[in-house]
C-alpha cells in the first residue's frame, strides 16, 4: 500500500467552497442526524466534496467539511487519510484502483500492477495524457472473481494484463466497455462449468411439497416415539423403586393446643401449671 499524504502544496488549491447546489446537499445530510450527531455525516460531505473537484480532496476542501461539521480538522483529516476511497492527489480521467488483498494478489492481482507500472508509471501519477492514474487498495469485495479492480464508480473483474489493457485503451478511445466479468461470469458462480447444484427441480419448486410432508411425518413419528418410550420409563421406575403410601402426603399436621388454665381445670389438673407439682426422678 502507498503511503497516505496530502497532495504537496504547488497542487493544492487555495480554497474551497461547495457550489450552491452541493451545498444544500450537504444540509440535507446532515438533517439526517440528531443534534449533536453532525460529525456523522463527514463520509458522504467528503465525498461530495471530492467529487466536486474533480475526483480527488485537496486540503481546504477537507478543513471546509471540518469546519461545516464543527469537527477539528485532524479529525477530518483522520478519515480521508485512512479509507483509499477518498483520493489525497489529483488523479486521472480515469482513476484505476487495484485491489491487492489475498485473493486477488494469488489470481494475478500482482501481474496487474506490473502491467501499470510499466504502461503509466508508479502508483499514485497521473498519465501525461491525463487518462489514467493507479492505486494498489485493500479488498473491494469481490473476491470470488479475483482479480478486479475499481475504475472510478465501476467494478472490473476476472482481469488479466492482457483484457485490462484492451480495457484502458477502450476507455481512453471513449469507446463502450463490459463492467463485471471481462471472462462472461454471471454473479460469483465458478470459474469453469458448473459441477454442483444442476437437477433442475431443485429450483422449479415441485420438490418443495414433498420435502415439507417427509419432515413432517419424520416429526410425527419423532413425536410418538417420545411418547411411548416415555410411558414405558415410567412404569419400569415404578416397578424397579416403589414407594411406600403416605396418605397424609400433603395435609396439615394437627398438633395439641398448648394447656390453657381453664382446660386444666376441667381436665382435674391444676388450673396453674406453676403450681403443678414437679414430676419425680425414676431411679
Amino acid at each position: 500500500m502507498a503511503n497516505r499524504r496530502l497532495a504537496p502544496v504547488s497542487e493544492q488549491p487555495e480554497s474551497f467552497a461547495f457550489t450552491p447546489e452541493n451545498a444544500e446537499w450537504a444540509k440535507g445530510q446532515i438533517a439526517k442526524y440528531p443534534e449533536g450527531r453532525q460529525a456523522s455525516a463527514v463520509i458522504p460531505l467528503l465525498w461530495k466534496a471530492q467529487e466536486q473537484n474533480g475526483g480527488w480532496l485537496p486540503q481546504k476542501a477537507i478543513e471546509a467539511v471540518a469546519d461545516q461539521l464543527g469537527m477539528p480538522h485532524i479529525r477530518v483529516l483522520e478519515v480521508a487519510t485512512f479509507y483509499t476511497m477518498f483520493a489525497l492527489e489529483p488523479v486521472g480521467r480515469y482513476w484505476i484502483q487495484v485491489c491487492g488483498t489475498a485473493p486477488c494478489d494469488v489470481c494475478g492481482a500482482r501481474e496487474l500492477k506490473q502491467y501499470l507500472h510499466d504502461r503509466l508509471g508508479p502508483s499514485g501519477h497521473v498519465s501525461p495524457d491525463g487518462n489514467f492514474s493507479w492505486l494498489e487498495v485493500e479488498c473491494l469485495g469481490a473476491c470470488c472473481n479475483a482479480p478486479m479492480a475499481q475504475i472510478n464508480h465501476d467494478y472490473f473483474e476476472d482481469l488479466t494484463p492482457e483484457s485490462l489493457g484492451k480495457l484502458m485503451d477502450d476507455l481512453a478511445a471513449g469507446r463502450p466497455v463490459k463492467t463485471g466479468s471481462q471472462i462472461g461470469r454471471v454473479s460469483s458462480e465458478p470459474k469453469d462449468a458448473v459441477t454442483t447444484l444442476q437437477d433442475e427441480t431443485l429450483f422449479d419448486g415441485s420438490r418443495v411439497g414433498a420435502w415439507r410432508k417427509r419432515f413432517e411425518e419424520q416429526g410425527l413419528k419423532e413425536q410418538g416415539a417420545d411418547a411411548t418410550g416415555e410411558k414405558a420409563r415410567t412404569e419400569a421406575s415404578a416397578a424397579e423403586n416403589p414407594k411406600a403410601a403416605r396418605p397424609d402426603a400433603g395435609r396439615a399436621t394437627e398438633t395439641k393446643a398448648a394447656a390453657a388454665p381453664a382446660q386444666n381445670a376441667a381436665d382435674g389438673k391444676p388450673a396453674d401449671t406453676k403450681d403443678a407439682p414437679a414430676p419425680t426422678a425414676k431411679s
